[in-house]
């Protein structure tokens, strides 16, 4: 089976300067977990999750580091330190939106989206054409349900 036979095709997204409030309103009345971020052109430029919003209720863990004759080296967990730092001080979507958008083709297979969700730990995947305009989106849930069909 394909993608475009099971994706949501009436995504519901936000722009880049949706606020923390906008986007967690969004992602409750609509009873989604996560959505794209769009910009002007309505081009994918990230996406913003439940578990984003989430982040920014906690501090983030202090990186691995090792001190050597005074010198402080970060050797483990710099890029998630300031990564969670950044969520923390977001007030935009384009702040807190993930950017490594990992999408999909609409002719691509399906076990290929599943692989993805699994191997990535994501729970949704845009499907974009060749200009990275959306044209849809597959979550876990579009999955499980194409197994009862």
């Amino acid at each position: 089976m394909l993608v475009k036979d099971i994706m949501t095709k009436n995504v519901i997204t936000v722009k880049k300067d949706a606020s923390i409030r906008e986007i967690a309103q969004t992602i409750v009345d609509h009873d989604i977990s996560g959505l794209p971020v769009v910009d002007e052109e309505g081009k994918v430029c990230g996406i913003v999750s439940e578990g984003d919003l989430v982040r920014k209720e906690f501090a983030p863990e202090l990186p691995d580091e090792l001190c050597i004759l005074g010198a402080v080296i970060y050797y483990s967990g710099l890029r998630e330190y300031q990564d969670a730092f950044r969520k923390i001080a977001a007030i935009s979507a384009e702040q807190l939106m993930t950017k490594k958008v990992v999408a999909v083709h609409e002719d691509d297979d399906v076990s290929k989206v599943a692989k993805i969700m699994y191997d990535k730990h994501v729970k949704r995947v845009p499907v974009l054409d060749g200009e990275k305009h959306l044209l849809g989106i597959v979550s876990r849930r579009d999955i499980v349900k194409m197994m009862l069909s």
